[in-house]
């Protein structure tokens, strides 16, 4: 099964660890480094799954996926929230917004395939 996917993260660390993660696994990525990005990144791609931080300067990760729920081609895409944030009320907050799922940083990459795959396919 091959997946596209678009992760957005104002984290260089992270966006590379999830490139070699998500590639290796034959997953095509495109990355964002905010939410602003990551709208701009998605007007061009039909990605069968999102990653998105919480924490970005521009537009968090609220604010994106409520953009994302916003568009009726991405309504029903799935949403992961990966973030060192872990308070219940924050993911409350995210799934109101619309998030699918919620994986805290540092993530385990083959979880994180397993995640995408379940929610994708």
């Amino acid at each position: 099964m091959s997946l596209t996917v678009l992760a957005v993260d104002d984290s260089r660390t992270i966006r590379d660890m999830l490139k070699l993660a998500l590639t290796e696994a034959g997953i095509t990525l495109h990355l964002a480094e905010d939410g602003m990005h990551g709208l701009e990144v998605l007007e061009g791609i039909a990605p069968d799954a999102i990653i998105s931080d919480i924490n970005m300067p521009r537009l968090d990760g609220f604010g994106f996926i409520e953009a994302v729920r916003s568009q009726d081609k991405h309504r029903a895409t799935p949403i992961l929230v990966l973030t060192t944030e872990s308070a219940p009320e924050l993911k409350a907050r995210a799934r109101a917004a619309g998030a699918t799922g919620w994986i805290v940083k540092p993530f385990d990459p083959p979880k994180l395939v397993k995640a995408l795959q379940m929610v994708a396919g």
